[in-house]
C-alpha cells in the first residue's frame, strides 16, 4: 500500500470521525474517505491500459479520484483548467490517456471531437455523491518511465509542453518535507485556493494535510490563475473565503497575494486564523514580502519546479531569512554548476512522458543562485530566457515572438513578463503599419496562444532591433538584455500606469 493511503487508512482507523475533505456544505470524514477511494480504485483497477486523466473541478471528488488511481498504482494525468483544448489534446496523447474522468462531459465531449480524439461514455462513478463520468479514450498508450504515478504538464514554455513523469515516492517525500516544515497537525484546515491540478497545491494542499490527519478544503468551483480570472476585488473575496473557512493553511501566487495585501492595506481585516501562507510559482517581489510583514501576515516563500516534485526549498516560522527562498527540505541536496546553476539531487524526476527514464541523480535547474553561511538559498537569475509570470505561468518569449511576427504589421517583437500579471511587447511596426494595425495584429496574434502567453500592452520600439546598435547578435538572435535595459523605464511605468486594472 502507498504511504499516504496508509496514512489515510491509520487516520480511518484511529480517528474515523475526523474531518478529512471539506467542500461546500459536504463534508468527509476520514473513514468515509478511505472507503470512497478503495471504492473507487477498486473500479478504476479494472481498467488495464493507459494514463488515467482527471478533469474535474476543485471538489471533494478531485482528491478521491486522484487518491484512487494513486491507490491502484496507475498513472494519473492532472488536465490544468487553464489550458487551451490543444493543449489538453496534447496532454492527453502525449501522456497516452486510456481514461478520462470529469464532472463536466459536455464540456470534454466537444474538445475531444473537436481535437480529433475518439471516446466512449462508460458508467458514471459516484464519488461521495458527484457524478463523474468516465471516458474511453482511443489514444494508443505512451512510453513512461516505469514507477510513473503522476504526470504533469506545466503551462508550459512553448504550446506542446513536456510530461514531468513522477513517482509516488518522490511525491510523498516532499509531502512529508512540507507536512513537516510546516509543522502541520489534525487541527489544521488547508483551504485550497488554486487549481488541484497544479502540482504545488496537489501535493503541498492535498497530499501534505492528508498526511498529517488535517483537513483538505478545496474552494468552490473552478480555479484559474490568470489574469482575466482575479476580478478587482479578489483581495476582499480571498480574505472572507480564509475567514469562512477558518483556514489555518494556504497555498497562493505572487499575483494573489498581491490582491490580499491590497486588500488587507485598504482595511479589510486580516484572515482570523492564517497561521502559514506559503507563496510560490514564481519570484516573489521583495516589496511584497516587506508589504505582508508590515501587515503581520504570515507569508513564507518557498522555490521548486516541477522536475522535483514542486517544492525544493522553502522558509518557516522556525527558519526564515528574508531574501532567501528558505533551506532545502531535508530530502534535497543542492549543488552548484560552475556558472552558479542550481543542481539538485535526492528529488530527481524519473524521465519525460514519450522518453526513456531519464539518467543521472543531479538535475539542473535552470536557475542561478547560492546557499548562504546558514543553509539558506538564494536566486539570482535565470540561466536561459524563459520567463515565469506573477502567475506562475512557465513562458518562452520566442514562442510568443514568433506568433507575433507571422502578422504581417510586425517585423520585429521582443516580450517581457518576469514576475509580471500581464505581458508586454516592444514592437517593430512594418512600413507603414498604424497604431490600429498593430493594436489588430497582437490580439490575431493572442488567439493562438493561452491566456497566460498573451501579450496585453505594447510599445513601440525607438528603432529597428539590429546588430548595429546592439540589440541584435551577428546571426540575428535578440540580445534580450540589452533591449530590457533600454525599455526598462518606459516598461515600468506602463505597468504603473496600468497596474489598478488587474490588482
Amino acid at each position: 500500500m502507498q504511504p499516504l493511503i496508509a496514512a489515510i487508512a491509520a487516520h480511518a482507523l484511529a480517528h474515523p470521525q475526523r474531518p478529512a475533505v471539506r467542500s461546500g456544505r459536504t463534508v468527509l470524514d476520514y473513514a468515509g474517505l478511505h472507503a470512497a477511494v478503495l471504492a473507487a480504485s477498486a473500479e478504476i483497477d479494472s481498467n488495464d491500459r493507459g494514463a488515467i486523466a482527471i478533469g474535474i473541478e476543485n471538489s471533494t471528488a478531485w482528491v478521491i479520484s486522484d487518491l484512487a488511481v494513486l491507490a491502484c498504482a496507475k498513472p494519473c494525468l492532472p488536465l490544468p483548467p487553464f489550458f487551451t483544448p490543444a493543449q489538453q489534446a496534447h496532454a492527453l496523447r502525449d501522456a497516452g490517456a486510456g481514461w478520462l474522468l470529469t464532472d463536466r462531459p459536455d464540456f470534454y465531449e466537444a474538445l475531444l471531437s473537436q481535437q480529433s480524439i475518439g471516446a466512449i461514455r462508460h458508467s458514471d462513478l459516484d464519488l461521495a455523491g458527484d457524478r463523474i463520468a468516465r471516458f474511453r479514450l482511443s489514444i494508443a498508450p505512451a512510453l513512461l518511465p516505469q514507477d510513473t504515478a503522476k504526470i504533469t504538464y506545466t503551462s508550459g514554455t512553448t504550446g506542446t509542453p513536456k510530461g514531468v513523469c513522477l513517482s509516488a515516492r518522490l511525491m510523498e517525500n516532499v509531502a512529508q518535507g512540507l507536512a513537516a516544515a510546516t509543522r502541520m497537525t489534525p487541527e489544521d484546515r488547508h483551504l485550497c485556493l488554486l487549481p488541484l491540478a497544479t502540482l504545488l497545491e496537489n501535493i503541498g494542499g492535498v497530499y501534505a494535510p492528508l498526511l498529517s490527519g488535517a483537513c483538505v478544503m478545496p474552494s468552490a468551483g473552478r480555479q484559474d490563475s490568470d489574469a482575466s480570472a482575479i476580478p478587482g476585488n479578489y483581495g476582499s473575496i480571498i480574505t472572507g473565503m480564509l475567514d469562512s473557512a477558518q483556514a489555518t493553511t494556504a497555498i497562493m501566487i505572487p499575483q494573489m497575494l498581491q490582491a490580499l495585501l491590497a486588500a488587507v492595506g485598504s482595511g479589510v481585516p486580516r484572515p482570523q486564523h492564517l497561521r502559514f501562507l506559503a507563496v510560490g510559482g514564481a519570484r516573489v517581489s521583495p516589496l511584497l514580502l516587506d508589504r505582508a510583514a508590515q501587515l503581520a501576515l504570515p507569508v513564507f516563500e518557498g522555490y521548486g519546479l516541477s522536475e522535483c516534485a514542486s517544492v525544493v526549498a522553502l522558509n518557516t516560522a522556525d527558519s526564515r531569512r528574508p531574501g532567501s527562498v528558505g533551506r532545502p527540505l531535508p530530502h534535497v541536496h543542492i549543488d552548484f554548476a560552475e556558472d552558479g546553476e542550481i543542481l539538485v539531487s535526492g528529488a530527481g524526476f524519473l524521465g519525460y512522458a514519450g522518453d526513456h527514464a531519464r539518467s543521472g541523480a543531479v538535475w539542473p535547474t535552470g536557475d542561478l543562485g547560492h546557499l548562504d553561511a546558514d543553509g539558506f538559498l538564494h536566486l539570482t537569475g535565470r540561466k536561459k530566457d524563459i520567463f515565469i509570470t506573477a502567475f506562475g505561468r512557465n513562458v518562452s518569449p520566442d514562442w510568443v515572438e514568433s506568433e507575433l511576427t507571422l502578422q504581417p504589421a510586425i517585423t520585429q517583437a521582443w516580450v517581457h513578463g518576469e514576475a509580471r500579471p500581464w505581458n508586454t511587447a516592444v514592437i517593430v511596426p512594418a512600413a507603414g503599419a498604424t497604431a490600429q494595425s498593430v493594436t489588430d495584429a497582437i490580439a490575431a496574434a493572442n488567439t493562438n496562444l493561452p491566456g497566460y502567453a498573451q501579450v496585453s500592452r505594447w510599445l513601440p520600439a525607438k528603432e529597428p532591433f539590429t546588430s548595429g546598435n546592439g540589440e541584435l547578435t551577428t546571426n540575428g538572435r535578440l540580445r534580450r538584455a540589452v533591449i530590457a535595459k533600454r525599455y526598462a523605464p518606459i516598461i515600468d511605468q506602463l505597468y504603473l500606469e496600468h497596474s489598478c486594472e488587474l490588482s
